[in-house]
Parts: structure tokens; C-alpha cells; sequence
């Protein structure tokens, strides 16, 4: 058995002593290892460079050592890694040479959820924005939950939060199997598809490790299954045959939370959602058609919690987004620059169609820089039919991910040849500060510009605005 298992029995988290993360700065470690400080237990971590997030860390009282050796170790009881931890890392073989206990951060989460009411988000896509949105109302009902997100709710600033509630909501990530260590007492599946290339084989093998994950629900337990996605249906009659309760949401016409009457003004979804026979109206604060499924989804969470269905809409609908979910970087001579983590093909098309919506008159650039080559190569000539809903696009050359070698012809020049787009309208742009002058050169005033994926595309946003800022002084 490795971490990577599902573990047979989770502890408390207060059985398991003092906790070290490697990699504690990590985008799925920072808000275990925070939530763990909060709750009083002794937290140390390592890492290989200062973050934000290290800094935040240590401010809420965790001991973080920047660089790895074997003597960050002392007097530790349980070191904590994520999947992109090597098993040669050097507190790794350490923790081996002590008789450490070793355990994922899927488990670690897992063993602060005992004791509080598990609601788990999974699916291949808008999980990270369905559990802001959970946690957001639920703190803006007054309910004070837990919760652990891969990615900052832009009300807080932060990604994991101790509460003193009852609840705890947090993102079950499938990219690596792990979701099947969690007991949820509420579990949702908001869509299932091929992702994760260097993991999955096959949308078979990703259909298969949700069924699993789904079976770890508590025998008490409900499943929360998007009724309009053939994945998530699939995985839910499943579930639903062995015996577990299913309800399902979205626009289908047998759905037990069902949106109807959508509309998009000014870019942001309004519905009505009926369940329990009643009707409510439901106004987003977010852009994006997308998310009217997102909210559903929050919102059938927290009416099977228990909330007056009454209080619900208004909670749903104060939240503001989350940090590279459509996130507004900047304005600057009349364009507007956003950041997203779009990176799978059916994000890209959802997310662009908002952005479309959002740009109004405006033209949409995009700065796509496609992230793992593993990935890449999965969807290679899937990519540039999405990406032609822009008026412009700027290709990037593809971001490795941890470990990854390039692979002969996935290249970010493929995909930008399949973008079906005049020619002076689409370019492969492999350097950062080509790419950056290239979008500033396009834009002017109206427009808005994008930087998408998962990679280090995020950072050309800022150096897009200082561009256009700078040229407009040089203009007076």
C-alpha cells in the first residue's frame, strides 16, 4: 500500500502529532498545512523557494524552512507530501530512514474533516468556483465553516479556513486518484471528463476513479450529481444502483434542483431554480453561463445542509469569484486585462463565450499558453476550434509540468496553426515579453484581454497593463 491508496481508517487529525508538509507552499498543501495551524495543531514545512503563501503561513504560526534536508525532520511524527513530491526527495528517504508516518495531503485533509459534516467537490471542471461559492454563503449565512480550495476566494484572500462551524467544504481534486481517500457526507460531481493525461488513461479509467470516489460517501450520505453532463449522469447511476441517495441538478427536466428561465445580463447568469416545490430567483455576481450550474450546485449543498431555502439566493449570489477564475487584473487606455486557469478544451469554450459576453462591443485577445505536454498532446487538435471564438489569439509555447519531458510535435506552434483565424489575427509566441508587446499592440480602448492557463501565463497580465499605462503617458 502506498499514500497514494485510499487508507483504511482516517484518524483525527490531533492523533497524528506534530506535521511537517513538504512542499508546503504548494497550491493544495498551503491550505491543509493553514487550516492545521489554525487549529492549533504543531505545524512545520519545508520548500525549495519563499512564497506569498509561505509568508501567510508563517504569520498564522506554522515553522517553514526554505530548502529541504533531512534535520527539518526533528521532532516531527507525521510528514505530509503531495504527488509531486519525488520519492528520492531528501526528508522523503529521511522520514523512511526515521520510521516516520508518511501521508498524502488527501489524507491529511481527510483526517481534519472527522468530527465536522464532509461536503467534497469534485469534477473535472468548475470544481475550484462551486466550493468558493459554498463556502462564501455559507460564511455569509453565519455558519462558519471549514474549508480547503485550490485557489483564493477573492472575498478572503485565502484558500483553507478553520471554522468553528459544523461544515467543512473542500475541493476533491481527481488529478491523481487521491479524491478516494475522502468520506464524504455530501458529495457532488459537477461533470466528468478526459483530463489529466499523466495520469489517466483512458475517460473509461476517469469514469471508474469517480465511481470510487462516489463509494466513499457515508452510508448516510447523498450524492449531488449535474443531471446535464453525460459523465456525471453516468457515474450517478452508478451510485445510485449501489444503493446511495442521488439528486441531481442543472437544466434537465426531471432535475431535483432545476434552473430554469436563464438569463445572461450584463454578462452574469440569472435563473430560477425549483426544488422542493418551490420556486427562487437566483442573480450571480459572476460572469459567465457556466457558473448558473456552479450556483445550483452551492445551492442544493446548502438546502441539503439544512438552510432555509429563503436565505439561499442572496448567500449564492454575494460571491465575488475567486483568484484566476475570470479575475480582472487591470484596466489601462480603455482595455480591460483578466487572468484565467482555463486550460481543458470545454473550459476554454465556456470561459470565452463569457468573455465574449463581457466584452460587449469590444474585441476578445487571448493569451493561451497550453500547460503539461501530456495534456497537450491529449487534446492537441482540440484546442484551436475554442480558441477562434476570440477576434485575436496569442499562442504560447506549452508549460511543463513537474517532471515532464517535450514531446516530439506537441508544441504551442501546432496549436496555434489550428486556430481558425486569419493569419495576422494568430500568433505562436514562445518568449513572455514578445507575447506581452504583442497583446498591447492589438488592444485598444474597448477590448478586453485575457491571459489563460495553468501555467506562468498569469504573470503577463500586469506587464500588459504597464505597457498600455506607459504608452499613454508617453502620448500627453
Amino acid at each position: 500500500m502506498t499514500v497514494f491508496d485510499p487508507p483504511a481508517h482516517i484518524p483525527p487529525a490531533e492523533d497524528l502529532g506534530r506535521l511537517h508538509f513538504v512542499g508546503i507552499g504548494g497550491v493544495g498543501m498551503a491550505p491543509v498545512a493553514r487550516i492545521a495551524v489554525e487549529r492549533g495543531l504543531p505545524v512545520s514545512g519545508s520548500d525549495i523557494k519563499r512564497t506569498a503563501a509561505i509568508d501567510a503561513l508563517e504569520v498564522a504560526g506554522a515553522r517553514v524552512r526554505i530548502g529541504q534536508a533531512a534535520k527539518n525532520l526533528d521532532g516531527v511524527d507525521t510528514v505530509v507530501v503531495s504527488t509531486g513530491v519525488r520519492p528520492d526527495n531528501v526528508e522523503i528517504v529521511e522520514a523512511g530512514r526515521r520510521g516516520l508516518r508518511v501521508v498524502h495531503r488527501a489524507t491529511a485533509l481527510a483526517a481534519l474533516m472527522v468530527g465536522r459534516t464532509a461536503v467534497l467537490i469534485a469534477g473535472t471542471h468548475g470544481k475550484t468556483t462551486t466550493t468558493s461559492m459554498t463556502a462564501v454563503a455559507l460564511e455569509g449565512l453565519g455558519e462558519e465553516p471549514s474549508y480547503a480550495i485550490g485557489g483564493e476566494i477573492g472575498a478572503t484572500g485565502v484558500s483553507g479556513r478553520a471554522g468553528r462551524g459544523a461544515v467543512f467544504v473542500a475541493e476533491a481534486d481527481e488529478s491523481d486518484g487521491t479524491f478516494r481517500h475522502y468520506q464524504p457526507d455530501i458529495a457532488v460531481v459537477t461533470n466528468v471528463e478526459l483530463d489529466h493525461a499523466e495520469y489517466f488513461t483512458s475517460l473509461d479509467h476517469v469514469r471508474d476513479q469517480f465511481v470510487e470516489f462516489t463509494r466513499r460517501i457515508k452510508p448516510s450520505g447523498l450524492l449531488l450529481a449535474c443531471a446535464d453532463d453525460p459523465g456525471a449522469v453516468a457515474v450517478g447511476r452508478i451510485a445510485r444502483d449501489a444503493g446511495t441517495r442521488v439528486l441531481w441538478y442543472g437544466e434537465a427536466a426531471d432535475a431535483d434542483y432545476r434552473i430554469a428561465d436563464l438569463e445572461i445580463v450584463d454578462a452574469h447568469a440569472h435563473f430560477t431554480l425549483h426544488a422542493r416545490g418551490r420556486e427562487s430567483r437566483v442573480r450571480l455576481g459572476v460572469p459567465g453561463r457556466y457558473n448558473a450550474l456552479n450556483a445550483a450546485a452551492a445551492f442544493a449543498v446548502l438546502a441539503e445542509l439544512g438552510i432555509d431555502p429563503s436565505r439561499i439566493p442572496e448567500a449564492v449570489g454575494s460571491y465575488a469569484g475567486a483568484r484566476r477564475r475570470m479575475e480582472l487584473k487591470g484596466e489601462a487606455a480603455g482595455v480591460r486585462v483578466y487572468d484565467d486557469y482555463m486550460h481543458h478544451p470545454t473550459e476554454i469554450a465556456a470561459t470565452l463565450a463569457a468573455f465574449r459576453a463581457l466584452a460587449g462591443d469590444g474585441r476578445l485577445i487571448v493569451a493561451f499558453q497550453p500547460q503539461r505536454f501530456s495534456r497537450a498532446q491529449a487534446f492537441l487538435r482540440q484546442y484551436g476550434e475554442p480558441l477562434g471564438a476570440a477576434d485575436a489569439v496569442v499562442v504560447m509555447e506549452v508549460y511543463p509540468g513537474s517532471g515532464e519531458t517535450p514531446i516530439p510535435g506537441v508544441t504551442g506552434e501546432t496549436i496555434a496553426g489550428d486556430v481558425p483565424l486569419p493569419a495576422d489575427r494568430v500568433a505562436f509566441e514562445p518568449d513572455a515579453a514578445a507575447a506581452v508587446k504583442r497583446l498591447a499592440d492589438w488592444a485598444r480602448p474597448g477590448d478586453v484581454v485575457v491571459t489563460a492557463g495553468a501555467g506562468d501565463v498569469t504573470t503577463l497580465g500586469p506587464k500588459v497593463l504597464d505597457l498600455l499605462k506607459s504608452r499613454t503617458r508617453d502620448q500627453k
